[in-house]
């Protein structure tokens, strides 16, 4: 496993860096990088001041381990990912699984360092956008997003922007409709830049619809919400345990810890224990070993119609005529 320390910033003092790091070079926009490690392109762009754009369309050659120090501390990072095969975000005592099927948008304040481990053979298709906290007032403004508490939503000394969340519909849709274009060149970049500013105007707009958790996290409380998040997952396959023992658990009183948990996952406990169910119900038809009727009782829904009523709820068709569609 080749090891990579770099960092991330709102401008391009990380560009050259990086590169060196991948046992490349920069090339006009383009970082390019020693063959045994990946293939494929990495493409920054400023889209103004205070917003970079960083496209990624690359195959791994080897198992990579990237930790992730930042210097200037001053910009969020949306992270959209598209990675084919085994990719993990990790800090310190927790692994957290992104991809193309899993939690595939980060997004995480410039104060937290993070780890990426991606596997050899894994293809990752990925848009990073780094912008500086100062811009993202001017721009909820600029825009009319209804985001009344906005100077205390970039103030890191009275909140801390962390969410691991999955992108919208119409996020995926841009991101493979960029993904057509040939990468470079003022055709591009014109459709990159308009990209990103959708993007992020998407994402404000859906967390202005929502109740925002205004509050700090260190790195303590982060790593716990996540391990009590493996741990639902592990236990997927029984019902829900109660907030009560989920904060004990997690040694929190059930107001802090709900508020946190709602905070990181943009979700509620129930929401995401249900949401996870279901994704393991979806695997497990893919996999055409159990019935329907079987997987609803292994995964310990209620009944048949429940679970048939849950899944077409979350993916938009039944059960049944998901496995035809196989």
């Amino acid at each position: 496993m080749k090891t990579i320390e770099h960092y991330y910033s709102a401008d391009l003092n990380w560009v050259e860096n990086f590169a060196a790091q991948l046992g490349g070079k920069v090339e006009g926009n383009f970082i390019t990088a020693s063959e045994d490690i990946q293939t494929g392109i990495r493409y920054f762009l400023e889209c103004q001041e205070g917003i970079i754009a960083y496209y990624i369309d690359v195959e791994y050659k080897k198992n990579l381990h990237l930790i992730q120090k930042n210097i200037d501390k001053d910009f969020i990072g949306y992270y959209y990912n598209l990675t084919d095969g085994e990719a993990t975000v990790s800090t310190h005592n927790f692994i957290y699984n992104v991809s193309r099927w899993q939690y595939n948008l980060s997004v995480i304040d410039g104060t937290l360092d993070s780890e990426y481990n991606v596997k050899r053979g894994s293809k990752t298709f990925a848009l990073l956008i780094f912008i500086k906290k100062g811009i993202i007032e001017s721009y909820i403004r600029e825009h009319n997003i209804n985001l009344p508490d906005v100077k205390q939503l970039i103030d890191p000394t009275k909140n801390t922007v962390i969410r691991f969340d999955r992108m919208s519909n119409e996020s995926f849709h841009l991101l493979h409709d960029l993904r057509k274009l040939k990468v470079g060149g003022p055709v591009f970049d014109l459709n990159l830049v308009g990209t990103v500013h959708l993007l992020i105007s998407n994402y404000l707009k859906k967390i202005s619809k929502n109740r925002i958790i205004m509050q700090t996290v260190n790195q303590q409380d982060l790593n716990t919400i996540i391990s009590i998040q493996i741990y639902m997952i592990e236990n997927i396959m029984h019902h829900f345990p109660s907030i009560k023992s989920l904060s004990e658990k997690a040694n929190m009183s059930e107001s802090k810890f709900k508020n946190l948990f709602l905070k990181i996952t943009g979700n509620t406990p129930n929401v995401f224990f249900m949401e996870n169910k279901l994704l393991r119900a979806k695997e497990m038809l893919q996999e055409k070993q159990l019935t329907i009727s079987e997987i609803s009782d292994k995964l310990n829904f209620t009944n048949n119609s429940y679970f048939a009523s849950k899944f077409k709820e979350h993916f938009g068709m039944s059960p049944k005529t998901f496995v035809k569609e196989l």
